[in-house]
């Protein structure tokens, strides 16, 4: 007999009493075409007959039953038939339909295409809605107060249901697919939940209740269910805040806080921070930096560091979010910390000859850090520890002046200064003259730069000080009382603008280009004519040979017996012509035309008024040395040391003797490297000013990879970088270059046997790179550990632990380089230094797809197995597409580029036939990029890794979990749902 329909064929198995197996054979020779029961729609149709009468069909649930067992149906759409039952009076029918979820509920899996898996997300999200309208309903039951004891056994039923489908992650994962999926569906879950809610109060039964809030507790969690990080508790000092905070403290203390403050979230993060000790690290870096700076304008940057700029650096950590806890009470509990640490602390107060904690707690309290009753607390604490402190003797106490006081006053001067120096100049010169003065004197204008530069006022201090030396160019009808104006302020601001730019880097100074395009002088004579670390000038160049009119009138007046003339002098002019008019005097003594006794006149008229005239002397002839043979240098040196040593005649220009101890420190820089090279001893006059802090650290005659060896070893025995190895870091990196640097400290690092240690070094590691974190990235990513994975020889390093420590350091510079490079944040100290080449990595990856990249070539080509992801959907994917392409992300960019080619490399590596320890780096090296991001954050590191990837990674058993694939996909984007959805419904 022919059957019609799926109807007509069940109620004729229901007549005809068949055994479920019988049905079966019938239902499959009554449809031979190979149609799939689902698209019959099968389950629904079972489940229709047998839900007719008040209670439920027994012989056609006996049907369904065997159709989920046998897999006739699939689960997706037994979920989606049960959840249309709507009529919740009807008990039995109740009861049986959440039997027949028992039957598969715990063990949900669908091996079908992808579209399959995400029906059967939408599946669950229908089903988990149901059973939720059916508890609300069996709860409105009980306010009836009819059948109480019925309707506690049903709701207690359905609970346990409830309970098991949320039990599993895997369920709470495809649930949270559905929701992205689907936004309206959670929607209507949501409703249910409030409804189920305001129905909680009827319950008498505790237990139930408990259930219930259990259960809503769940479903609430879902969509948050990848945020949650347990922090590390067990550690107490952490490394890297600690070396970053004293690489920005001695290195960048004019940078911005922004930058700063997200890479310390950074780390807090990766590192899994509790709050209240990270700001411990934070301030015992501070107090370290302040006992080893050196003394002088080291120690003053230090000082502003920490009580200007690292307050405002916790104003800014402040505001983000911090969770149920008060950022207030972790600044507290973070104090209560660093006073135990009594040593230190008495270390630093003997240094700065004050009660260092004190004023930080009384500057964090302005700032809203801590409340008053905790400050004043705190206060009373340290002041009762101070009573036991070793005292210095009051005699050698008393004449160091206490930096901090200072630094604090400070600040605000340096506000009030930047409004004098607004005022129109050509109003009342002589005022002017009396405020700079004043800032010439003693300690106050290091004082005063330093504090500028804690609080990202020194750009402006010296834009203010560039306009006040092109005023000085405009010379009207004028006497000879405002012309010594006019040349004191030129040479006070010439001055301080050299002072600057040696103390904080000539960035500071440079302006962004001005619309008139006119740069000003003392831009101009910085870039071409000073002498700085790294920068070769050249004495010939056109910068230094000015008009010859100009030249010879500025001879005859240095080589007149009369005292330089002032008026109507153009001093801009008359530093740029300088250089050219030395050469000629130093032909003239070398030819014998001059005596030495003239050239010593010479030097004296060329410091004795305007000191700039001695600094731009100084830079050419500093110049002009480096070009000479061996031989040939004797008179320039000659000439250098006579600039060098003091004059000793009376001086008519007030403030010479400030001005002199200003210029004598320029000029000691300045030839600081050129003394060195040609090994000359000039000794400069002490007047107050210090050695030159961090210079010459390199040992003479030691290779330069021992010494990295040697700082990285003694750095690793302490357990922290010190400010010192932070320099001769930099300098290390800056004569090897970046791969060199990379390289050995990535070998070095690959020698540690020991887990502890690595850690350590991973930690320690990670804040060096911060040196130049993009550049250092892009070697360890595109050059280092390519070699590493595909080199088989190489393999063996990468065993457990050192092989896991640098998973670890790979996954935190990607991290941090992708983070800060999407900002555009290249502090001013990295963009000095020479920018590697694109070229380099276009080689290593082409742009167009067509031509194999080199590191292509290098993976064995293993055939892409056709089976991986099979619906039609999936099939268009190539075994590279990654959500990065599909947000458009540029790859012109070196970062993104390496960024991509490495998760190809790790992608070949998993699809691989053959296994070692370099696939046990891939695998660590996932764990990290999973445990180290925020949890669902679109535009992460992993939108590179190819979506074929993710069923590659499920096979590794400690990947295999519902909330690491989650993890790794871009759920923002329909296919990566699909990719999370089929891989999750396959575990």
């Amino acid at each position: 007999m022919k059957v019609v329909n799926l109807k007509q064929a069940i109620l004729q198995a229901w007549k005809e009493r068949w055994s479920d197996y019988q049905w079966a054979i019938n239902m499959k020779k009554f449809f031979p075409k190979g149609a799939t029961w689902d698209i019959l729609n099968l389950a629904e149709a079972l489940l229709e007959q047998a839900m007719i009468g008040p209670s439920p069909n027994p012989l056609i649930l006996s049907y369904l039953k065997y159709a989920i067992s046998s897999q006739m149906v699939s689960y997706s759409t037994v979920l989606t038939a049960i959840s249309k039952f709507d009529d919740f009076s009807r008990d039995l029918c109740v009861q049986s339909l959440l039997e027949i979820m028992d039957l598969f509920c715990d063990r949900l899996s669908c091996h079908g295409k992808a579209e399959e898996c995400i029906g059967l997300c939408r599946a669950l999200m229908s089903a988990l809605n149901w059973m939720l309208r059916c508890a609300a309903f069996y709860t409105e039951k009980f306010k009836e107060m009819l059948d109480q004891v019925a309707a506690e056994n049903q709701l207690k039923m359905c609970l346990e249901r409830l309970e098991k489908l949320l039990g599993s992650t895997k369920n709470r994962a495809l649930i949270h697919i559905g929701k992205l999926e689907e936004t309206s569906s959670w929607s209507t879950i949501e409703q249910s939940l409030i409804k189920l809610g305001e129905n909680l109060s009827s319950l008498s039964n505790p237990q139930l209740r408990s259930q219930v809030d259990e259960c809503i507790s769940l479903i609430k969690s879902i969509p948050t269910m990848l945020s949650a990080h347990s922090e590390q508790l067990n550690k107490t000092g952490f490394p890297t805040v600690h070396a970053v905070v004293l690489l920005e403290g001695t290195m960048n203390l004019t940078g911005e806080t922004q930058p700063l403050v997200e890479q310390l979230m950074m780390v807090k993060r990766m590192q899994r921070i509790p709050s209240p000790l990270f700001v411990l690290e934070i301030w015992k870096a501070c107090f370290v930096g302040l006992i080893e700076s050196p003394e002088g304008t080291e120690e003053l940057k230090w000082t502003a560091f920490t009580f200007l700029k690292i307050p405002q650096v916790l104003v800014k950590l402040k505001k983000y979010p911090q969770g149920e806890k008060d950022f207030t009470e972790d600044v507290n509990c973070a104090f209560e910390f660093l006073l135990k640490l009594t040593p230190l602390l008495d270390k630093a107060d003997q240094r700065c000859n004050c009660d260092c904690t004190s004023l930080l707690l009384q500057e964090c309290s302005k700032q809203g850090l801590l409340s008053e009753a905790h400050m004043t607390n705190l206060v009373a604490k340290r002041t009762a520890d101070r009573e036991h402190a070793p005292r210095l003797k009051s005699a050698e106490n008393a004449n160091i002046q206490p930096n901090p006081g200072l630094i604090l006053r400070a600040e605000p001067t340096v506000t009030n200064i930047l409004k004098t120096m607004d005022a129109d100049h050509s109003k009342s010169p002589e005022g002017l003259l009396g405020v700079l003065g004043h800032m010439l004197s003693g300690k106050s204008l290091d004082l005063l730069l330093a504090a500028a530069a804690a609080t990202g006022k020194l750009k402006s201090f010296a834009r203010k000080f560039i306009k006040l030396n092109e005023f000085t160019k405009h010379i009207s009808g004028e006497g000879s009382k405002a012309a010594s104006v006019r040349a004191l302020l030129f040479d006070i601001s010439f001055l301080m603008l050299c002072h600057v730019a040696q103390t904080y880097g000539s960035e500071v100074i440079l302006s962004e280009s001005s619309p008139t395009g006119e740069v000003p002088f003392f831009e101009t004579w910085m870039q071409t004519c000073m002498p700085e670390e790294g920068k070769i000038l050249n004495p010939d160049h056109p910068c230094f040979r000015p008009d010859s009119t100009k030249v010879e009138s500025l001879v005859a007046l240095l080589n007149s017996s009369s005292e330089m003339k002032l008026v109507q002098m153009k001093w801009h002019e008359a530093c740029l012509s300088i250089s050219a008019a030395i050469l000629e005097i130093l032909n003239a003594w070398e030819n014998g035309v001059l005596t030495f006794e003239s050239i010593q006149k010479i030097m004296d008229n060329i410091k004795g008024k305007v000191c700039s005239m001695a600094v731009c002397t100084m830079a050419w002839l500093v110049a002009h040395v480096r070009m000479l043979g061996l031989d040939e240098r004797d008179k320039s040196l000659q000439m250098i040391r006579q600039l060098a040593t003091s004059l000793q005649s009376e001086n008519t220009l007030q403030f010479y003797n400030e001005r002199v101890v200003i210029m004598s420190s320029i000029l000691e820089r300045m030839c600081a490297d050129v003394l060195q090279q040609t090994a000359t001893q000039i000794r400069f006059p002490s007047t107050g000013t210090d050695p030159i802090p961090y210079w010459n650290l390199l040992p003479p005659k030691k290779p330069i990879k021992e010494v990295l060896m040697g700082v990285f070893t003694k750095v690793l025995e302490k357990g922290w970088v010190d400010s010192r190895s932070i320099h001769i870091f930099d300098t290390l990196l800056h004569m090897g270059g970046v791969y060199w640097f990379c390289n050995n400290l990535v070998k070095e690092l690959l020698k540690e046997t020991r887990k502890e240690h690595a850690l350590r070094a991973v930690e320690l590691l990670y804040a060096v790179f911060c040196l130049d974190m993009q550049q250092l990235t892009l070697s360890l990513l595109g050059h280092i550990l390519p070699s590493l994975l595909t080199d088989s020889s190489k393999w063996h390093t990468l065993m457990d632990p050192p092989g896991k420590a640098l998973a670890k350091l790979s996954v935190w510079c990607a991290l941090s380089s992708y983070s800060s490079h999407n900002k555009g944040q290249a502090s001013a100290r990295q963009k000095k230094r020479h920018r590697e080449d694109i070229e380099d990595y276009i080689s290593l990856f082409p742009l167009d797809d067509t031509q194999p990249s080199k590191l292509m070539r290098l993976l064995s080509s293993n055939e892409e197995d056709p089976n991986v992801l099979s619906s039609p959907t999936d099939r268009s994917l190539s075994s590279s597409l990654s959500a990065s392409q599909l947000h458009t992300v540029s790859m012109r960019d070196p970062l993104n580029r390496v960024l991509a080619n490495l998760f190809l490399l790790i992608s070949s590596i998993l699809g691989a036939k053959t296994a070692g320890t370099h696939t046990q780096f891939v695998q660590w090296f996932m764990e990290e990029c999973v445990d180290c991001l925020e949890q669902g954050s679109r535009g992460s590191i992993l939108q590179f890794m190819p979506f074929t990837m993710v069923s590659e990674l499920v096979k590794v058993s400690t990947m295999s979990s519902p909330k690491i694939v989650l993890a790794i996909t871009d759920l923002s984007l329909p296919l990566g749902r699909r990719v999370a959805a089929k891989a999750i419904a396959a575990l």
